[in-house]
């Protein structure tokens, strides 16, 4: 019956994603189906709920996080310190070395502000016209921008899935960025040295710098503008509180808004709660959005998602997964039906939040917390952009006007899994010369 139900769930996943329906109604529709499970297993609907309350109280702080991140992204738009990075930092690219420093770019960008979506919406959009501005193949320019957005989304204090990854794991996440930092050193040097070799050998012509005109047009941007942003990483290298550190970030860029940029107390609060609104119709597809509205729809789909993880742990339905999970991972090492688990789970939910969930469930009794934390980052989190479905992967390339094929060519989240799978494969050997 477990299968049954599983199966049941994933063909609602799919079909909502063809049909084009919202994640939310098919999350809804899930609950609903593993509400039932639960009803048929002999629990009462009592019991049942409280264990959904159990599962959201894991992701609670979480949640209230998505809040501050929400108000962050329209204040840092709003502050200039989104379009200074992006002003400056692209005036830094040279055609030759373009698909490298497009990585390079978005890597920090999305390292700051902890998002994938916002990388590729600010910095991937201008990446992307400067490498069509150039001649270069969208394939690879699409894929150094996504590798890029999800560097960040991978390892930044600020990105929603670590702070998950965190809370379900009951990690201390900046623990998990030093190990993550780490374990992706390599994936990074050999990342860099592809998409260098991709770029010497590639077409490039010139590139105008009037495509960054209006940055400089509707923005004051002084080296005060990126005050925010030294405020996140000063703060999150002596690993002050994630709450301190967003709210500090948050005081700082409406000082700016207010004193530097010229925003009224009302303006202000439409930015942070609502989204940026440019005043120029030429930065209304590059800067436009954010706000804590912004955060609404991941919001839900994390609060839905997390009650699955409370009723598959209080009515059993993953027993049955969990055997031949454990008789891969003494085939193909633990970290080796990581990845195939993470596959599935990415495939399946087509989500990246509901991924990690599920992953977490079928995996947390074979590994240590802090491990698995680790892990969780090196699979399912860099995995889940390149299921095509999946909107982790499909909105960034939306946003940028990359084609799908993009996929093949973001080699860091190739990298990250069978680097640290090699790792694993390696260090089991030595364990068996023993």
């Amino acid at each position: 019956m477990n299968w049954l139900f599983l199966g049941a769930f994933g063909a609602l996943l799919l079909l909502s994603v063809g049909l084009g329906f919202s994640l939310v109604w098919a999350l809804l529709g899930g609950y609903g189906l593993f509400f039932l499970y639960g009803l048929l297993r002999g629990h009462r609907p009592g019991a049942l709920w409280r264990m959904s309350l159990d599962g959201v109280r894991t992701v609670g702080n979480i949640l209230f996080l998505f809040l501050l991140i929400g108000a962050i992204t329209g204040l840092w738009r709003g502050a200039g310190t989104i379009p200074f990075l992006i002003y400056y930092g692209s005036g830094l690219i040279s055609p030759a070395v373009f698909p490298l420093v497009a990585f390079l770019l978005c890597s920090l960008l999305s390292f700051l502000t902890g998002t994938s979506f916002g990388t590729a919406a600010t910095m991937g959009t201008i990446c992307m016209a400067m490498g069509s501005a150039m001649g270069l193949s969208p394939v690879l320019t699409g894929g150094a921008i996504l590798s890029g957005a999800f560097w960040g989304d991978r390892c930044s204090p600020m990105s929603t899935s670590a702070l998950l990854v965190a809370a379900l794991t009951k990690t201390d996440i900046f623990h998990t960025i030093k190990g993550m930092l780490k374990t992706g050193l390599g994936p990074m040097a050999l990342s860099c040295l592809l998409y260098l070799a991709a770029g010497a050998g590639g077409r490039a012509g010139d590139f105008s710098r009037d495509l960054l005109a209006p940055f400089a047009q509707g923005f004051s941007l002084s080296w005060v503008t990126v005050v925010p942003a030294v405020v996140i990483l000063v703060l999150s290298a002596l690993k002050c509180n994630v709450r301190l550190t967003m709210g500090l970030s948050i005081l700082a860029s409406a000082l700016i808004c207010l004193l530097v940029q010229g925003m009224g107390p009302g303006e202000l609060l439409q930015t942070a709660l609502l989204g940026y609104t440019p005043h120029l119709p030429a930065l209304e597809g590059l800067i436009a959005g954010g706000g804590v509205v912004s955060m609404l729809k991941p919001f839900c789909i994390v609060c839905l998602s997390s009650t699955y993880s409370g009723l598959f742990q209080g009515t059993g339905l993953l027993e049955g997964v969990r055997s031949p999970i454990a008789k891969l991972a003494r085939r193909v090492t633990p970290f080796g039906a990581l990845i195939a688990v993470a596959a599935g789970t990415c495939m399946l939910s087509c989500n990246q939040s509901l991924a990690i969930l599920l992953s977490h469930s079928l995996c947390q009794e074979d590994w240590e917390a802090e491990e698995l934390a680790l892990a969780l980052e090196n699979t399912t989190v860099v995995l889940a952009p390149l299921v095509p479905w999946s909107i982790a992967g499909a909105v960034p390339l939306a946003a940028i006007g990359a084609p799908t094929a993009a996929l093949g060519a973001a080699w860091y989240l190739y990298l990250i899994p069978l680097w640290n799978w090699g790792a694993a494969v390696v260090k089991a050997q030595r364990g068996v010369r023993r």
